[in-house]
């Protein structure tokens, strides 16, 4: 599909919107009272990014006020939440937005994203923009080069304003480090968001970005969505463009982050495709995801992990909030099973566990054998790097022996049930000061990931998995759960999302407002 069909799909699925109608559809989705915070939301910035895209399109928005619209914003809130850093030069950023109106006026679009203000996560090279991976060892890192899938965004039209927070490396679904700082909950700025992708996930929640990218490890686009009441896709491995794996059995993933799931699927539309270098991706057209998401899904069959027969511990109220999730998928006419795989999950932990210190090892290694570099190094790395380290290429083999017969028994499970779903996370958000969580109730955690055991074994399918918003507990933080899909079934589970969606619209009924009265407290 050629970017002109693109946006011409866009156009055609969005509401298109003259600037009146923009101004009457901010009122709808104000994030902030006024008589709490003393800030409304700018109705661009309350336009969801097709409805964006097409607005630009038509000209009925420049991408001068876009970009004017999003840096206020970002001017009001980054300081409370802090998830977007790097923020780049304002008047240079007006101008590129300029340069975007221009071309526009000639009659070229660079793509869906023409004109949107976008910040990567910062795990992830951008030409020209400081990279620090969230390490003091990278602090004065800017590359040369984009990262590929940076490439594609690029060329799709997005403006680089910044980068997200992540935890240092990305290891740790909280997101702090010694660069950036702590990045706060869009719910509450005293707890935490998550992470990895939790500047992400906070800067499309509170509106500061139209959509976000972020990468999936250990959950990473799935843990800080749900904690944050947005949707994040984990997509089958391949389906977007890696720099750095190659031949190399990986886990991590790219993938979008949005409030909606058309906005997602535009998103993907872009960042998926083909890459030669990367001789993993998938071949196909990635215009396929801007097809309707509309399906009927009485009958379909979805099994429902859980707690995986009690092997794992979750906080009082998030199975209850999932199990009413389901209740939504039944009224959709969806038939919902418990089912209890045939696999010893200690095994199966102590294997995703040897994969990644292997893979961390390898990309850390150089630096842990530098001393002073190493002395940079948080805690949690330099664990990560020695176990690595310590491991035998026999032991790597064996794990991933474990790993392909778990792929193969899931791939039995497809062939009884379209989807799998199960919790993001086993807590809900904690104090954004505490590392992370060494116990769920009475259950000690004997590792700084141990708690987000939930969503590993999934990465290990290399399966797409969507997180989608399932309510909020007693103390009105965000929950989320992941709806699996068989290998490349990317785009149903977009569609199983979107119908559910239509059924809850967490996102439109509980955005982030309770935020204000910490942001009261926080201006004094």
């Amino acid at each position: 599909m050629t970017i002109k069909e693109q946006t011409g799909a866009i156009a055609r699925s969005a509401v298109t919107l003259d600037r009146r109608a923009a101004i009457a559809a901010g009122t709808a989705f104000a994030l902030w009272s006024p008589a709490q915070a003393g800030l409304q939301l700018d109705p661009i910035t309350a336009l969801d990014a097709t409805a964006l895209s097409a607005a630009i399109h038509a000209r009925r928005l420049s991408c001068v006020e876009v970009m004017t619209a999003y840096l206020d914003r970002i001017d009001a809130l980054n300081t409370t939440v802090n998830a977007i850093v790097a923020l780049q030069d304002r008047a240079a950023l007006l101008a590129e937005a300029r340069q975007r109106d221009e071309e526009l006026a000639r009659g070229l679009s660079r793509g869906p994203l023409h004109g949107f203000p976008h910040a990567v996560k910062d795990l992830e090279d951008v030409r020209g923009i400081v990279s620090t991976q969230g390490s003091p060892i990278l602090k004065d890192f800017v590359p040369k080069t984009d990262g590929y899938f940076i490439e594609r965004l690029r060329r799709g039209g997005a403006i680089f304003i910044g980068k997200t927070n992540v935890p240092e490396f990305g290891l740790g679904s909280q997101t702090y480090n010694r660069v950036y700082g702590t990045t706060g909950n869009a719910y509450d700025p005293s707890k935490t968001s998550g992470g990895s992708s939790g500047g992400a996930s906070v800067g499309v929640a509170l509106r500061m970005l139209p959509l976000a990218d972020g990468s999936d490890y250990m959950g990473s686009l799935r843990n800080p969505t749900a904690w944050n009441n947005v949707f994040g896709l984990r997509p089958s491995i391949g389906r977007i463009a890696r720099s750095n794996d190659g031949f190399l059995p990986s886990i991590g993933v790219m993938g979008p982050v949005a409030r909606t799931l058309p906005d997602m699927a535009m998103l993907l539309s872009v960042m998926a495709g083909p890459d030669v270098r990367d001789p993993a991706s998938i071949h196909g057209d990635p215009g396929l995801f801007l097809q309707s998401l509309a399906r009927d899904w009485r009958g379909t069959r979805i099994g429902w992990l859980g707690d995986f027969g009690g092997y794992l511990a979750f906080e009082p109220g998030i199975l209850d909030l999932c199990r009413g999730a389901i209740k939504v998928l039944e009224g959709l006419g969806c038939i919902v099973e418990e089912v209890r795989p045939d696999q010893d999950m200690a095994e199966l932990w102590e294997a995703f566990v040897a994969i990644r210190n292997w893979q961390t090892a390898a990309g850390l290694a150089d630096f842990h054998a530098d001393p002073a570099k190493r002395a940079l190094l948080k805690a949690e790395a330099v664990w990560e790097v020695q176990r690595g380290l310590a491991l035998k290429a026999i032991d790597i083999t064996r794990a991933s022996a474990v790993r392909i017969a778990w792929y193969r028994k899931i791939v039995k499970l497809f062939e009884t049930y379209r989807f799998l779903v199960s919790p993001s996370a086993q807590v809900f958000p904690f104090d954004k000061s505490l590392h992370w969580p060494d116990h769920i109730g009475n259950r000690p955690m004997d590792s700084y990931h141990r708690w987000m055991e939930v969503v590993a074994p999934i990465s290990l399918t290399g399966c797409p998995a969507i997180g989608v918003p399932v309510g909020f507990g007693a103390q009105g933080l965000p929950m989320g759960m992941q709806i699996v899909g068989s290998l490349g079934q990317d785009l149903d589970c977009l569609r199983i999302a979107q119908a559910y969606d239509k059924e809850t619209r967490w996102v439109e009924r509980r955005p982030p407002e309770a935020s204000a009265q910490v942001l009261l407290r926080l201006s004094g």
